[in-house]
């Protein structure tokens, strides 16, 4: 059975344990890289990714976009949204649909 992992600061993650998801908080985006390949290669189907963390690990991420797992979603953290989520819904429904409709 696949799982569901959040990464991220400590802050931001810890709520998703109550729902039952795996947490990895981590410090660093050194740390966050590692995990994320890590998670990777394990039964992880979506990894939600704070977008704190995703800025500086932006290759990585475009890395695993085209795979069918995991799925790379981002997040806000505990400072609020950077706005890079939103963007990626935007491109991922115009290369989808071909257009933006949002």
């Amino acid at each position: 059975m696949y799982k569901v992992a959040v990464l991220g600061d400590r802050d931001s993650v810890l709520g998703f344990k109550a729902l039952g998801l795996d947490v990895y908080p981590v410090t660093t985006a050194e740390e966050a890289r590692k995990k994320l390949h890590e998670l990777a290669k394990e039964d992880v189907a979506v990894i939600y990714l704070t977008e704190q963390l995703a800025s500086p690990l932006q290759a990585e991420i475009a890395r695993y976009k085209d795979e069918v797992k995991p799925a790379i979603i981002l997040i806000p953290g505990k400072e609020g949204s950077l706005g890079i989520g939103m963007e990626n819904v935007t491109l991922a429904v115009e290369r989808a649909v071909g257009a933006d409709i949002l």
